[in-house]
Order: C-alpha cells, then structure tokens, then sequence
C-alpha cells in the first residue's frame, strides 16, 4: 500500500506528465484517499512509543497525508477536496492529537526532538504535523467556509 501511494504521489505532483484523463482519475481516487485518512489517522498516534516504529497502518497513513497535501496543491483537485465532508475537521483534530501527545512525553512528536540524534531524523513520522498544517492550509486556502472553521 506504502508503494502504491508513493507511485501516486510521483503522478500527482508532476503535473506536466499527467493527462486531463489521468487528472480526472486521481481526483476519483480523492474522494477514497480521503476516506481513508480521516478513518486511519489515528494510527499514527501509535508512532509516540518506540516499539511501533515500523507500524504499518501509521506509515500508509502519512504516505496518505502527503499524497492529499499534493492533491490540494493542484488547482484541479483542491476545490473537490476542500469540499469533502470531514476532511478538514479530521486533520485538525489529529493535529491537536499529536501536539498534545507531544507535549506529553518525549517522542517522535515532540518540537525538540528531531535535534537529538539522526535516528530519529529518519523516522518517517518527522514531519507529520507540517503536513498536517500543509493540508490544512491549503483546505483553508481561498475557501471562506474552511477559514472561519478553523
């Protein structure tokens, strides 16, 4: 699944390969991407202890974090996804959720942690919360309603 979204995120984000057709097929795939995220997000919580570093369902969850902040990069895709029931409240939400476990204990989700060691600058979960940020900026991005929820 990790590969698949990675393959994804390739052709989202050159926009000069893809086609109108090919377009119009990942913007289909949005709407389940989507899904997805907002029922998976909370995997990624696992990642605050150490033994769950390599927990797979955490790391198809932010591959899908990425390839939706690239969708909502892409003129064609955000306006469907800005629109999508959920998606914005889900991303906030986990957002709160890592910075409160974060704030905690020490782990790959506290601000400090990344500077301690290149271990840790590895983990797939660095990152997660400006992604996190991303997406909701660019759901938030000319869209009057999403700004006045957030």
């Amino acid at each position: 699944r990790v590969t698949l979204l990675e393959l994804m995120m390739v052709k989202v984000s050159d926009k000069n390969s893809a086609s109108s057709e090919e377009m119009n097929v990942l913007v289909r795939h949005a709407d389940f991407l989507a899904v997805c995220f907002q029922e998976k997000c909370g995997a990624v919580l696992k990642l605050t202890a150490a033994a769950d570093a390599e927990d797979e369902e955490a790391l198809v969850t932010i591959r899908l974090l990425d390839v939706l902040c690239e969708m909502t990069s892409n003129n064609s895709q955000l306006e469907h996804l800005q629109a999508f029931p959920g998606l914005l409240e889900t991303a906030v939400d986990t957002l709160r959720l890592t910075h409160l476990a974060g704030k905690q204990a020490v782990n790959v989700f506290t601000a400090t942690h990344a500077v301690t060691g290149q271990e840790e600058i590895s983990h797939p979960a660095v990152g997660f919360k400006s992604h996190l940020i991303r997406l909701i900026g660019n759901l938030c991005y000319k869209n009057k309603e999403n700004q006045d929820k957030v």
